[in-house]
């Protein structure tokens, strides 16, 4: 919108929020500029490939927008290719560039607009649909495009995709959600073919070799956890559900099968969460996981149904098998409500499954409004799915992710748990201003990540999750009778299973320790830097705190700030940089919380006491610290303090009237005075 800025509704602080959303305004957030900003730094350097690590739901289309629009309103670009690896990414990102960018450019998706896609300055198309018959060498020349973009630069550009990447000249930028850290830990020099990690390795490091990053460094990055630290993304509660089949799939062992070997003789054959839905079947395992996540869900909280959930199955044939259950149980739960419509099938084989996606996201999938006349949301609460909405795809107000199958596939595992994170006003589709006002705020804070196959504990060695989840053991006594193995190798369970354990698990704002690996990155860059470790040894303590601010803070790749090491350390005050610098090299065992900084701080007003003061004022010690910690963290209560405002401590919730009478008149002035003479308040912050 050109003169926004000149606008009414944009000059009023009061009504410029609502000004933005009717105007559809977006504005790049800081860690965005950044990208762009890491990026020009990058060209002049004389870098020609560039590489940007952004969390799912931190932005990179509109990041790469602004790219886009950067390249050509400066002239290094006249014409953009946008290269994606699936058809429902291709016109989603068109119809972004569109909303983004229409006042300047063009952006057409090149398979509806073959005969005039010269025209346009963007270009959005599959990669497959460049490569058939070799579309791009016979129709296209290496100069047509002056920028190309690889969205989710992983997939979009491997194996013969690499061919139509390389074939342009110019700048090249990919864009991946998946981090490298996730198999820093793989051991090459062990693995082997078979290793489902293998592929992810393989496909990662020629990624970020493709893109000019050798050193495993991209561009720039933007982690999960920087997003939610930041209040732009949301983390998981993971349920964390296991039957005592799924147990017996997981362990060591397997779930065992007797068998007659060659001789005749009886033998076992064992089975693995990887035979399940391919050589092992249960359809009461089955039914057991969707009857856990229907009592288990997390509900809408306008409407109180299911929240919008996506389930992630083995195969198109196990993804029919749950819908089918689903739909059972959502009569029983919900008489009347649903018509077999709760839960669809959204596979490849499904006819108009793609429009499903998008129907589902726009909150019309079979319906809307089927709770509350009011509250646009889809009426099908659940889709299922095979691997067709796990990349790309943007529903915000997702509340359940449901992995009922094993997952082996780090790329996989980030990108389904990736769906779930994106921020979401839930009031945003209610058109019913009294309902509004009686719901109040109704934000999205959490999503549900449901395990059925200890896919977090799988893949603990990477992402490093808080809490290590140990398999339940089967339970002892006499090994049961072994069920015969059919001829045709595979196996059909017929008894009944039960949940095994069953446990849910915040993760916080600390994040997972590979996020918290972020201080211990900045401890090592520190403790490496002979400069800085030589300022520290001879306490110059302003030399070293300018240094660090010139060589390691605000940099692109980490951005390393005393705010995100103060998160990221998971310390509930400011630090000082000094405080920093002396962890970081020995001088301090760690940091204190707020509350044991301000006890070694009203210690020390003790011990300037006589032993007569004590003993005088022993009573009221505990009136006296509160005092002290109140007046020391609290802001308004200072004010209050300060200007000789009392009847206001009658509303202070935090410290009042009661609180300050019980304080000795003596010291009802001495300890404001003490605090502003000998404490820094800025460290309580």
């Amino acid at each position: 919108m050109p003169g926004y800025a000149n606008e009414a509704g944009w000059k009023s602080e009061t009504e410029r929020p609502a000004f933005t959303a009717k105007n559809r305004l977006r504005f790049l957030r800081d860690y965005q500029k950044r990208a762009v900003q890491a990026l020009q730094d990058a060209v002049a350097e004389g870098q020609s490939r560039f590489l940007f690590e952004m969390a799912t739901g931190t932005g990179k289309t509109l990041t790469a927008a602004a790219v886009i629009k950067l390249f050509l309103r400066t002239g290094n670009a006249q014409r953009v290719l946008f290269l994606v690896d699936r058809l429902e990414l291709e016109d989603q990102a068109n119809k972004a560039f569109v909303a983004y960018l229409k006042n300047d450019y063009t952006s057409v998706i090149y398979k509806e607009r073959r005969d005039e896609w010269r025209k346009a300055e963007i270009v959005v198309t599959t990669v497959q649909s460049l490569l058939f018959n070799d579309k791009y060498q016979r129709l296209f020349s290496p100069t047509d495009f002056d920028l190309v973009i690889s969205d989710e630069a992983h997939r979009s550009i491997g194996g013969n995709a690499r061919a139509v990447f390389e074939y342009f000249v110019g700048y090249k930028l990919g864009l991946t959600a998946t981090p490298k850290d996730y198999l820093k830990q793989f051991d090459s020099k062990k693995s082997n073919t078979r290793d489902p990690r293998e592929l992810e390795r393989r496909l990662l490091l020629d990624t970020y070799r493709t893109f000019g990053c050798e050193s495993g460094e991209p561009t720039f990055r933007y982690s999960l956890l920087d997003g939610v630290r930041e209040g732009f993304l949301v983390n998981p509660l993971v349920v964390d559900a296991r039957s005592d089949i799924t147990t017996q799939l997981l362990s060591e062992k397997g779930y065992a099968v007797a068998v007659a070997d060659d001789d005749g003789k009886e033998a076992t054959e064992s089975f693995y969460q990887k035979d399940f839905e391919k050589k092992f079947f249960s359809e009461a395992t089955n039914r057991l996981f969707c009857e856990t996540f229907m009592r288990n869900a997390l509900r809408d909280p306008v409407s109180g149904e299911i929240g919008k959930s996506i389930v992630f199955a083995v195969s198109q044939n196990h993804a029919a098998k749950l819908t089918q259950i689903f739909n059972e149980l959502a009569d029983a739960f919900f008489p009347g409500k649903y018509q077999s419509d709760f839960t669809v099938q959204v596979t490849s084989l499904i006819p108009e499954a793609q429009q499903f996606t998008i129907n589902f996201a726009n909150n019309k999938l079979l319906g809307s409004a089927n709770f509350e006349e009011n509250y646009r949301t889809s009426k099908a609460r659940v889709c299922v799915t095979v691997g067709m909405m796990t990349t790309g795809y943007d529903c915000p107000d997702i509340l359940n992710l449901a992995m009922m199958r094993p997952i082996f596939s780090p790329q996989d595992f980030v990108q389904i748990k990736g769906r779930g994170t994106r921020k979401h006003d839930f009031l945003e589709l209610l058109f019913d201003p009294v309902m509004k006002q009686q719901l109040g705020k109704q934000e999205k804070t959490r999503f549900k990540l449901f395990d059925f196959f200890a896919n977090c504990e799988y893949f603990e060695e990477k992402f490093n999750y808080d809490e290590v989840l140990k398999l339940p053991q089967p339970q002892s006594g006499e090994k049961p009778e072994l069920p015969p193995l059919p001829p045709s190798g595979a196996f059909q369970y017929g008894g009944a299973d039960t949940l095994a354990a069953f446990g849910e698990h915040q993760i916080g704002e600390r994040g997972m320790k590979i996020d918290r690996m972020f201080f211990n990155k900045f401890e090592e860059q520190a403790q490496g830097d002979t400069a800085l470790k030589t300022l520290v040894e001879n306490a110059q303590w302003d030399q070293a705190a300018d240094y660090v601010h010139r060589h390691l803070f605000d940099k692109p790749k980490e951005f390393f700030s005393l705010e995100t090491l103060r998160r990221a350390a998971g310390v509930d005050r400011h630090l000082s940089l000094r405080e920093l610098l002396e962890k970081v090299f020995g001088l301090i065992p760690g940091f204190k919380s707020k509350d044991e900084l301000l006890e070694v701080e009203f210690q020390k007003l003790l011990l300037d006491l006589s032993p007569d003061e004590l003993e005088q004022h022993a009573d009221a010690i505990i009136a006296l610290k509160n005092y002290f910690k109140a007046y020391a963290t609290d802001g308004h209560l200072r004010y209050i303090i300060d200007n000789g405002q009392f009847t206001d401590l009658n509303v202070n919730a935090n410290f009042n009237m009661a609180d300050f009478k019980a304080v000795p008149a003596a010291w009802r002035n001495r300890i404001p005075e003490y605090v502003k003479n000998y404490l820094p308040l800025d460290q309580f912050k």
